[in-house]
């Protein structure tokens, strides 16, 4: 986990009031579980407004003329997910509103968890397990069982 890069733009989305949930290694990471992670996956609340904020707040970390391509439409429409890869480093950052059929938005429960001295919303253990459990994908399968595990939450 890029760790500079990644509370700077989390600070970036308190101070712009963007409406967010961490998700993904990164939350994994702010619940106790360590793991490895080299993006940080973000779903964002799917209006206008807040796309807005979202190009706002990256661009007081980034100051990347590309951010100005970001757009509502991108993240509103049929393929809701952009991946913003920053012109310096091997940071990036994955932007979703909903995840295929399974995942809006509005489905997730959140808590507010601290992140060095900073309040972030990162999705509950009960949200990221049924995120993870039923993909293809062995990572996520393993995470969903470490999530089981720690949190005491029943196998569904």
């Amino acid at each position: 986990m890029d760790y500079e890069n990644t509370r700077r733009v989390l600070q970036a989305f308190e101070k712009a009031g963007v409406h967010y949930v961490v998700f993904g290694g990164v939350a994994l990471n702010l619940l106790g579980l360590a793991r490895a992670t080299e993006d940080l996956d973000v779903f964002i609340a799917p209006t206008e407004e807040n796309v807005e904020r979202v190009r706002t707040a990256l661009g007081s970390v980034f100051a990347d003329p590309a951010l100005e391509e970001l757009s509502a439409e991108d993240l509103l429409g049929d393929y809701p997910a952009v991946q913003y890869v920053p012109p310096q480093g091997s940071f990036h950052l994955d932007l979703l509103t909903r995840l295929g059929e399974a995942f809006r938005f509005e489905d997730l429960e959140s808590r507010r968890v601290d992140f060095d001295g900073l309040e972030v919303s990162v999705a509950t253990p009960e949200t990221l397990y049924r995120m993870k459990r039923d993909t293809v994908r062995l990572q996520d399968r393993a995470d969903a069982e470490r999530i089981r595990e720690r949190f005491g939450l029943e196998e569904t």
